[in-house]
């Protein structure tokens, strides 16, 4: 599959796998079909029909008055929601991993996700852009079921997903060109737009050097250019600055909130609450899987630091100095 992936980047083969009669490139509408068989959902293939529990009925056809943002769970602030879930429900096994878990993004809004380890941000956040089904519930991108309809729901969507696997045997240069072609674009964009993105993550001088030979940080650096060359409207980000350097961090930073200026939407998790509460202008809070709070950062911290208040709301904390052999004195 690598091999055909490369010799397609090149223009060696067309989007059946022969040489092409005159250009390599074409509109990549055929390309674009194709990914609908190779990338839509986490199962390849068709996508699944999830049938909504009656709840789910019952919250979208009645939703309730509006509440405070930090009122309860899944009220995150006014406007066009560019993400919705209602009511997503995962279990795996004995294990509930997410548990009937409503929130809404706003439009324009930079969204952060946080919550301790094993808390479901990854799960909900997999549910919520097609890579994984849930046993209940909606995912929605702009009004768009992901689940019914993925190919229009992705078209708007960019994803970072934690774990997920690369062509790491093509050059960063060819695997944001090949996720170009599969969203369609045409020869001129997507070369003018992978040397812009490659700029951008100062990664030009890497363009020719395979994927698997970038560190962590470079691995995660092209993952965010492949995500966002086809400007969605929508970035779901899961740990984008893990391994990532300081200034690269910055970098990365200044292009999402750059991006969220000209209108587009960004959800990200993140373990660091200092990073969220100076980047972030919305917060989520997740733990065992269920929702805690969610709105505005100064409305979730309420005067505190995130980080104080997120250690309130999700507890844990143990005032200790630890065992008596572990001090020297």
């Amino acid at each position: 599959m690598c091999g055909r992936l490369l010799r397609l980047c090149r223009g060696e083969v067309g989007g059946n796998g022969h040489r092409p009669a005159t250009t390599p490139w074409d509109s990549g509408a055929e390309l674009l079909g194709q990914a609908a068989s190779e990338r839509v959902g986490a199962g390849q293939g068709a996508p699944r029909q999830t049938p909504m529990r009656r709840r789910d009925v019952t919250e979208s056809a009645n939703p309730g008055p509006s509440v405070p943002p930090v009122a309860a769970p899944g009220t995150a602030g006014p406007g066009t929601a560019a993400l919705e879930l209602r009511g997503l429900h995962k279990r795996f096994g004995e294990k509930v991993a997410v548990a009937d878990l409503s929130l809404r993004v706003p439009t324009g809004s930079f969204f952060g996700l946080v919550g301790p380890n094993g808390a479901g941000k990854t799960t909900t956040l997999s549910m919520a852009t097609g890579l994984l089904a849930p046993d209940a519930g909606q995912a929605l991108v702009h009004g768009v079921d992901v689940w019914r309809d993925p190919v229009t729901a992705k078209a708007m969507l960019g994803n970072l997903a934690d774990g997920v696997k690369l062509f790491d045997r093509l050059t960063g240069e060819q695997l944001v060109t090949y996720n170009g072609l599969l969203f369609g674009l045409s020869h001129d964009e997507i070369a003018q737009r992978t040397a812009d993105l490659l700029a951008l993550m100062d990664m030009t001088d890497a363009a020719g050097t395979m994927v698997v030979d970038y560190s962590a940080g470079m691995t995660k650096k092209i993952a965010l250019a492949c995500a966002l060359v086809h400007a969605p409207r929508l970035l779901v980000l899961d740990e984008p600055f893990e391994s990532v350097d300081p200034v690269s961090a910055a970098n990365i930073q200044d292009i999402l909130t750059g991006y969220v200026a000209g209108g587009g939407t960004v959800i990200v998790s993140s373990h660091s609450m200092d990073l969220v509460q100076r980047m972030c202008d919305h917060v989520a809070i997740v733990a065992a899987g269920r929702l805690l709070v969610a709105g505005t950062v100064d409305d979730v911290r309420g005067g505190e630091s995130l980080q104080d208040r997120f250690v309130e709301l999700v507890g844990g904390r143990r005032h200790t100095e630890g065992p008596e052999w572990l001090r020297r004195s």
